[in-house]
């Protein structure tokens, strides 16, 4: 078997931030890479990150995904990082008391046996027969939501004033997390999940070194961690019916989960629960400002709704990768990976594999089959992709109730991220009845 690797050029593309804020050369980079090989080698030519396997195939991906045995979270980083915060991570969580490269220890970050007892905490929480029970809130804030919009019109940002407040919302409500801490829960997430951008990470400072990122994230980590523990002792002291209670008081084989797992199951709930959802709306909003035709149309035709929501997931797909380290010797789309590598497995560019999506830079909200790999699969499935759906169903359906008209105002601008990626503007010019 050969050992596929991307050239110095494109291995710097790849692991660069910045790439991805410019769309279209990043999916020209991965359709060039997936035709060399969907598994192909990436090493930095600074070495100041570990080599790894970019796996660009959707099928590719998916086999990955599903082969949670093979295809481990723990032994290393599970989100790209360079060694310096590789190195960080493990000297803080040391000190912690229990040493890893993952800085927050999250359903994303954990392999079996301690994956499925910690995930069957909230599972049922996140199931659409719960979700019934909420459904009216929710749209009676898409409905708010939207009227603030209106108002803004006929011109305004969608992202600060639709897009990012209302699933921030919805999420923070299940959780317990009182209004007024709504704008220091986003403030947080944008710097834990944006700290390669300038504008989300709040430094205002482009080109920081991997240093000052990781400083970034590590004061958001340790401020959601604090205010994560004072909301825990008022749920263990004054019980209700949210998530957070469910997490204060968990037990898993006749013991508390530790603080270390009780901080990153409300941190990634909290974070991941919003911010891609976020992500994904605005794609909604951006695809059909930019066609007229297909806006009319899915107007007209309601039943279309959740098909622009699945093709919204696909074509913005917010996590854009998670790694995995392989447990043993494998073959993986004819190349040969060996125990202990590291390996990326890029959703962007599963997502946007011609061999399982035609036309895929095309955003079609009547693509038939459109079984992406947004959410994952297998074990590390996403645990929220029935509220995800249900959100972005009911915020299109209000929009399209009150919008006649929608075209861009501006030039969107995408965030400078590896892993949670999306629109951070986009500015709108709109018609309203």
């Amino acid at each position: 078997m050969t050992m596929p690797t991307a050239s110095p050029e494109a291995a710097v593309a790849v692991i660069d931030p910045r790439s991805y804020a410019d769309w279209d050369p990043l999916l020209d980079l991965f359709d060039q890479l997936r035709a060399q090989s969907p598994v192909v080698r990436i090493e930095s030519p600074s070495d100041d990150h570990d080599p790894f396997w970019l796996v660009t195939g959707y099928d590719e991906v998916m086999k990955v995904s599903k082969d949670n045995a093979t295809f481990l979270n723990a032994p290393r980083a599970t989100v790209f990082t360079n060694k310096t915060g590789e190195q960080f991570a493990r000297q803080i969580t040391a000190q912690q008391g229990e040493e890893s490269p993952n800085l927050v220890s999250s359903l994303v970050v954990l392999d079996a046996p301690k994956h499925p007892k910690l995930r069957r905490l909230t599972q049922e929480w996140f199931m659409p027969k719960n979700l019934r029970t909420i459904e009216a809130d929710i749209r009676e804030l898409a409905k708010k939501t939207v009227d603030r919009l209106v108002a803004a019109g006929p011109e305004a940002d969608f992202v600060p004033l639709v897009s990012a407040p209302y699933p921030l919302h919805v999420v923070m409500q299940i959780l317990g997390v009182p209004e007024e801490d709504e704008p220091r829960m986003l403030f947080l997430t944008q710097q834990m999940f944006g700290g390669q951008d300038e504008d989300l990470n709040k430094s205002g400072l482009a080109n920081l070194t991997p240093e000052q990122v990781f400083q970034i994230v590590r004061g958001a980590v340790a401020d959601f961690e604090a205010y994560f523990e004072g909301l825990a002792a008022q749920r263990r002291a004054n019980p209700t019916s949210d998530v957070a209670t469910i997490l204060a008081n968990a037990v898993i084989d006749g013991e508390p989960i530790s603080p270390r797992d009780l901080a990153g199951y409300y941190i990634i709930v909290a974070a991941a629960g919003h911010d891609t959802t976020s992500a994904s709306t605005a794609g909604a909003m951006l695809a059909l400002a930019q066609d007229p035709d297909q806006f009319a149309r899915v107007k007209a035709d309601r039943s279309l709704v959740p098909g622009i929501v699945e093709e919204a997931i696909r074509w913005t797909t917010p996590v854009q990768h998670f790694m995995r380290t392989a447990a043993a010797d494998v073959e993986l789309g004819g190349v040969q990976v060996k125990a202990g590598d590291w390996l990326m497995l890029n959703y962007v560019a599963a997502n946007h594999d011609p061999a399982q999506f035609d036309n895929p830079r095309k955003f079609d909200a009547a693509r038939e089959a459109n079984r992406h790999a947004a959410f994952g699969a297998g074990a590390h499935q996403c645990l929220g992709l029935h509220l995800a759906r249900l959100e972005m169903r009911i915020l299109i359906d209000a929009l399209l109730d009150r919008l006649d008209s929608v075209e861009l105002a501006g030039e969107p601008k995408r965030a400078k991220s590896t892993f949670v990626g999306g629109l951070k503007t986009l500015p709108l010019r709109f018609k309203a009845n």
